[in-house]
């Protein structure tokens, strides 16, 4: 059997920081930012064209959406960052309720109005939260961001 005690002399292995994690968060919530800007841009002309003032409104819900839709999620781990994996999963799994939650009401409420194109509504939603899940993968995949680190003995301990 292997003593898990770390060898005299040996160095340690390398542990991921706080600050390379939460650079990985922060390109995320930057590009996310960044295609919400030019999808509002992009959306609100486009719209405009569609449908004219009712195209621009929903445009400017469908991003409004796409933002409470996707950062609460980047928000919720870069506040959690270096908290335990039970709090971090805790924090997640509650901003996903409560964005489930207000994005089904306003849905909701948005259903009995008119003063807005479903349609441009819609499509820049979907676009939005699409587009910001791929940056957000994105993201973290140049991160190289481990998620397991050799213990002294060799063998894996998983975060």
């Amino acid at each position: 059997m292997t003593d898990p005690r770390p060898q005299p002399g040996a160095t340690p292995a390398p542990r991921v920081t706080e600050a390379e994690a939460s650079a990985a968060l922060r390109t995320a919530l930057r590009d996310m930012l960044v295609l919400l800007g030019a999808l509002l841009v992009v959306g609100v002309v486009v719209g405009y064209l569609v449908a004219e003032l009712p195209g621009v409104w929903g445009a400017l819900l469908g991003v409004g959406l796409a933002l409470v839709f996707s950062g609460t999620t980047v928000v919720s781990v870069m506040r959690t960052t270096g908290e335990g994996p039970a709090r971090t999963t805790a924090v997640i799994v509650g901003a996903w309720l409560v964005k489930m939650v207000f994005v089904f009401v306003a849905l909701l409420v948005l259903g009995r109005l008119d003063f807005y194109d479903r349609t441009v509504l819609g499509l820049v939603l979907l676009a939005g939260v699409i587009g910001s899940a791929v940056l957000d993968l994105r993201a973290v995949q140049r991160a190289r961001v481990p998620y397991v680190e050799p213990t002294p003995d060799g063998g894996p301990e998983v975060r």
